[in-house]
C-alpha cells in the first residue's frame, strides 16, 4: 500500500510539474497584462534614448497598431530615419550615403514589418501563423529560464525566447539574422519591466550580435492611444 501511494504522489507532482509551452506562454501573457488589452492598443509612442558606437541619441519610435512604424534617432541635429506603412516602406540616412528619402529592399521590409504590432510575437503566436516549442529549461544569467522556439510562418529568422521560470518574463531572445550583410546571433536583453495602463512594457533592451554589444535603448516614456498623423509613414 505505501509503495502504491508513493507511486500516485510521484506521478501527481510529475502531472503539476509538466508544464506545456501553452501553458507557459498563456502564464506569460496573462503576467503581461493579457493579449486582448495589447490587441486594443490603437497607437503607441516611445521616447527615450540609445547607445550606438558610445554615443547617446535620442529616439522616438511610434506605431499605427498592425499598420505602421516609425523610428527616428537625432544624430548631430540631423534625423535618421526609418518607416513603415501598408507593405511600403522607406529609409533616410545622411551618415550612409542617403541624405534624402529612400525605399527599403526587400530584407529590411522583412526586417521591420514585424515592428507594426504591439503584441510580443510570442504571445500571439497563432495569429501570426508561426509554430513553437518548449525545448525545456536553461540557466541565463544565473536564472532559469524556459527556452521556447518560435519558428515564423516565413520560415526566416526564428528565434529563441527565454522567459524566467519564476516570473514568467522574457530575459533575453536570440535571432539568427543578417545585419551588415553577415548572419549573426542577435541577443536581445530585456529589462526594467513598468506597467502603463494595465499593460507591461521592457523600457530596457540591450541587443549584442555574436557577443559584442550592438546598441542599447533605454525608453523613458511609453504613451498608449495617442494622435498620430498617418502622413509621416508616407515616403516625402
Amino acid at each position: 500500500m505505501k509503495r502504491i501511494l508513493t507511486i500516485a504522489l510521484l506521478l501527481g507532482t510529475l502531472g503539476v510539474n509538466a508544464q506545456t509551452v501553452e501553458d507557459v506562454i498563456n502564464e506569460y501573457s496573462t503576467r503581461m497584462g493579457g493579449l486582448e488589452k495589447y490587441k486594443s492598443i490603437e497607437t503607441i509612442k516611445m521616447t527615450g534614448n540609445v547607445t550606438v558606437q558610445g554615443m547617446e541619441l535620442p529616439i522616438t519610435v511610434q506605431v499605427v497598431n498592425g499598420k505602421a512604424v516609425r523610428t527616428d534617432v537625432e544624430v548631430m541635429g540631423s534625423s535618421v530615419i526609418s518607416a513603415y506603412k501598408d507593405g511600403k516602406g522607406w529609409k533616410q540616412n545622411a551618415f550612409t550615403g542617403a541624405p534624402d528619402p529612400t525605399d527599403m529592399e526587400e530584407k529590411e521590409l522583412e526586417d521591420i514589418k514585424p515592428q507594426i504590432h504591439v503584441t510580443n510575437a510570442l504571445m500571439d503566436y497563432k495569429a501570426n501563423g508561426a509554430t513553437v516549442e518548449l525545448l525545456g529549461k536553461e540557466t541565463v544569467d544565473g536564472k532559469e529560464a524556459f527556452k521556447i522556439k518560435y519558428n515564423p510562418s516565413s520560415g526566416k529568422n526564428p528565434t529563441t525566447y527565454y522567459l524566467n521560470s519564476s516570473d514568467y518574463s522574457i530575459i533575453k531572445t536570440v535571432t539568427r539574422t543578417e545585419l551588415m550583410g553577415s548572419e549573426v546571433d542577435l541577443e536581445t536583453y530585456f529589462t526594467n519591466l513598468q506597467e502603463v495602463d494595465g499593460r507591461k512594457f521592457y523600457m530596457g533592451r540591450l541587443q549584442k550580435a555574436d557577443g559584442n554589444e550592438f546598441q542599447d535603448i533605454q525608453f523613458k516614456t511609453i504613451e498608449l492611444n495617442v494622435p498620430i498623423d498617418e502622413s509621416i509613414f508616407n515616403k516625402p
